[in-house]
């Protein structure tokens, strides 16, 4: 009966030393695959995104313009490896975007190629650690134009079906 005691006390005795551990060594730099725990007072903010639809009438994809993230107030962005900007939050910025609509093989054309800007206030992104999307348009097909349109999921705004 005793050893059992003494094993157990044992093996709480260390996993409470295990917890009590700092999360790092002091002086060095967080480097976590997942983005959301680099820093708490960003969102993320996909650098680069096409819109696609399945045509259901047609049995295929159709390729809908991409918008790419060409400068941050300015600056060409900091891309994560995962294609993810880190943005503050609560902060005002002019995002730099160039838009290109696609070949029904999802090659771009180049001609169809323009630039605008998107403005992000303080209120835009309030809470930290989420994912964002700006999309070309609000929907992938029979539009016309580059104009961002920001969100929280990858799909277009609005289907055309």
């Amino acid at each position: 009966m005793k050893p059992v005691v003494t094993l157990l006390l044992a093996s709480v005795l260390f996993v409470a030393g295990c917890q009590s551990l700092p999360d790092q060594p002091s002086g060095t730099k967080n480097v976590s695959a997942i983005p959301e725990s680099t820093s708490s007072g960003t969102v993320f903010l996909s650098a680069q995104h096409c819109l696609s639809e399945y045509v259901r009438d047609l049995a295929k994809v159709h390729y809908g313009p991409c918008l790419k993230i060409i400068s941050v107030d300015g600056e060409p962005p900091q891309v994560s490896s995962d294609g993810f900007i880190e943005l503050p939050v609560a902060t005002s910025a002019t995002i730099g975007t160039s838009c290109v609509y696609r070949h029904a093989d999802g090659s771009p054309i180049p001609a169809t190629m323009e630039t605008t800007d998107f403005r992000i206030t303080p209120q835009t992104f309030r809470k930290p650690g989420e994912r964002w999307y700006l999309h070309a348009h609000k929907q992938a097909r029979q539009i016309i134009g580059c104009e961002p349109t920001l969100s929280r999921s990858k799909s277009p705004t609005y289907k055309t079906d």
